[in-house]
């Protein structure tokens, strides 16, 4: 399994941007209010990227420091996926604010500071789950040993080491 590489996440981050002027356009133009999000939405974003990175430390301890007690797998492929879903979608969020943003700055009329700072929270908080869920995907991984054998080399799993789940 490879690491998430900054390409995925700046294609996400421009669809969803993309995505969110997008929306706000559609919701104008049939005369709706643009969209803001809920405060709720920061607050889980920064949630998430908390537990995911909580949930990885342990796999870190295990396989780096003086192991307690095997890891599991499966349990580290879960959280190493769990970490990247995390980074994707932080990156897709925020560029979903970022869009949003783009879009009030654009208009003849001034926005309103609360839909503005709503959307700029909601940007930080999801550049935080993007940060917390690579920092994860960081500690889910072991380094490589020298016994290990890889096909193709000079390949991206080379240079960054792999998951605790091989």
């Amino acid at each position: 399994m490879k690491r998430t590489g900054p390409a995925s996440l700046v294609v996400g981050a421009v669809l969803g941007a993309g995505a969110g002027y997008l929306l706000d356009q559609l919701l104008t133009s049939a005369g709706r209010p643009t969209f803001t999000p809920q405060l709720s939405l920061p607050v889980l974003l920064v949630a998430l990227g908390v537990i995911v990175v909580v949930l990885a430390a342990p796999i870190h301890r295990a396989t780096h420091g003086t192991p307690t007690a095997p890891v599991n797998p499966f349990h580290a492929v879960r959280i190493a996926m769990l970490a990247k879903a995390s980074s994707l979608v932080g990156a897709v969020f925020g560029g979903v604010a970022l869009g949003l943003v783009v879009f009030l700055l654009t208009r003849p009329a001034e926005p309103s500071v609360g839909s503005l700072s709503a959307l700029l929270g909601t940007a930080v908080c999801a550049v935080l789950l993007m940060v917390g869920g690579l920092v994860a995907e960081h500690l889910c991984t072991i380094r490589k040993d020298d016994d290990d054998k890889h096909t193709g080399a000079g390949g991206p799993d080379d240079a960054g080491g792999h998951y605790a789940s091989h």
